[in-house]
């Protein structure tokens, strides 16, 4: 496996070694010490699973402390472009976001680590995504930023997303009644 910071250091795209033959492939999606080895020490508490049509925008989430949570974001099936976005006001990194497109084809995971918010554009017809978290959800915890925050400016290849009722009146950044620490 390769562990490549983004330019946000902190966010980590993941490569997994692909084994592949005539009938298919097999490759390894999470191994702790190959983790922690990459910069990724975390434990995994909770897996979740997503299918989404072309256009669906689903974020920008996080969760507060205690329930703030890590995600390993990965695509089965399809194409999307996920996005993190640094949400901790001390980092001087805040409110600037990286993304990479994931795919079935390129297998590629991407680690977001807590306090950044999350979201993802699914690109094909449909999209599965998988991904594990640090905490479990904790709806009382969970808050969402508006997708086409101008203060974060994310190059969203869309201008007419799908969005859930939630994420369609999210408010901005700068209207957040807290963040994480």
């Amino acid at each position: 496996m390769r562990f490549t910071p983004t330019k946000i250091p902190e966010v980590i795209l993941v490569e997994p070694d692909v084994f592949g033959d005539a009938r298919g492939f097999l490759m390894e999606t999470y191994h702790a010490d190959k983790f922690t080895e990459g910069g990724i020490a975390e434990s995994f508490v909770q897996d979740n699973h997503s299918r989404s049509v072309k256009r669906t925008l689903r974020g920008l989430h996080y969760q507060l402390a205690p329930f703030a949570q890590g995600k390993l974001v990965r695509v089965l099936s399809g194409v999307i472009l996920d996005v993190a976005v640094d949400v901790r006001p001390q980092s001087p990194t805040f409110k600037k976001w990286v993304s990479a497109e994931l795919s079935d084809d390129n297998k590629h995971q991407l680690w977001v680590p807590a306090g950044f918010a999350h979201g993802f554009l699914v690109l094909s017809e449909t999209a599965d995504v998988a991904y594990k978290c640090t905490a479990v959800y904790a709806p009382e915890h969970e808050r969402a930023i508006i997708w086409n925050d101008p203060d974060i400016g994310i190059d969203w290849p869309t201008t007419d997303p799908v969005l859930s009722d939630k994420d369609a009146i999210a408010p901005r950044l700068a209207d957040q009644p807290d963040l994480p620490g």
